[in-house]
């Protein structure tokens, strides 16, 4: 079993040092995983790409460029296609941001409940032991709000958090997911594709769970690239497109 670390990365010079030392710290020290990291750069005007394979250390790193910068979603699509592709069925997917607020440690969990039966690992805002740090209060009231939101409206056993990029993916469900909707299998714009694809792999029957976080924007190098009030309403809007979606 290979587990494929999906990074999206624009201009993250200042966080993939730390990233790639939580990597080789899991594999080298703890649980010798065999583990391949693909950094999808998306256009980064910074020294990303260099970076990634500088502090890569003994860790299998490959930079896959974008033409341009495209944006969240497309690099997310474009670096979790890639890892479908290049993985077998019994491999792990795990996806997660660039910016150091994701902390490589929680992955060992992750990839344990994926192998327990989950096709789909949350890391979760909202499950008992969670700790947020550096997320302003309103920030923190209105993705509680729309967590509940979702909940209501489209409802997946055993998810409260519906749009944390740090998940794991059990190879084989998105193999047979991607061969059955294609691109179709990706919905939203920005940091809404998160919780389009959650929706999506739901529809298709995806057995869901989550662990609980441990989330540090405190650590982030850089400013935050989240337009909120852009990515509530393409949130709020895809989201009601998919409820109401016929097949």
């Amino acid at each position: 079993m290979r587990v494929w670390v999906v990074l999206p990365a624009y201009n993250e010079e200042e966080n993939l040092p730390a990233i790639m030392q939580g990597f080789q710290e899991l594999v080298d020290e703890t649980y010798k995983l065999d583990l391949e990291i693909l950094v999808v750069n998306d256009g980064s005007t910074d020294r990303t790409a260099t970076i990634a394979l500088e502090s890569a250390g003994t860790l299998a790193v490959t930079v896959i460029d974008n033409e341009r910068n495209m944006g969240l979603s497309e690099t997310f699509i474009h670096g979790i296609t890639e890892a479908t592709q290049r993985a077998n069925g019994s491999d792990i997917i795990l996806c997660m941001d660039a910016d150091n607020s994701h902390l490589p440690g929680l992955a060992a969990r992750m990839i344990r409940a994926v192998r327990e039966g989950r096709d789909v690992v949350i890391a979760s805002r909202y499950q008992p032991g969670a700790v947020v740090r550096g997320v302003p209060f309103s920030r923190q009231l209105l993705s509680y709000g729309m967590s509940i939101l979702f909940r209501l409206v489209y409802p997946i056993q055993n998810v409260k958090d519906y749009s944390c990029g740090y998940r794991a993916y059990r190879a084989g469900f998105l193999q047979q997911a991607l061969k059955s909707k294609g691109r179709e299998l990706f919905v939203g714009e920005g940091f809404s594709c998160m919780a389009g694809i959650l929706l999506r792999l739901g529809r298709l029957g995806a057995i869901c769970g989550e662990v609980p976080i441990i989330l540090r924007y405190d650590n982030k190098g850089g400013g935050s690239k989240m337009k909120v009030v852009k990515t509530v309403i393409s949130t709020l809007k895809m989201l009601f497109q998919e409820r109401f979606r016929q097949e």
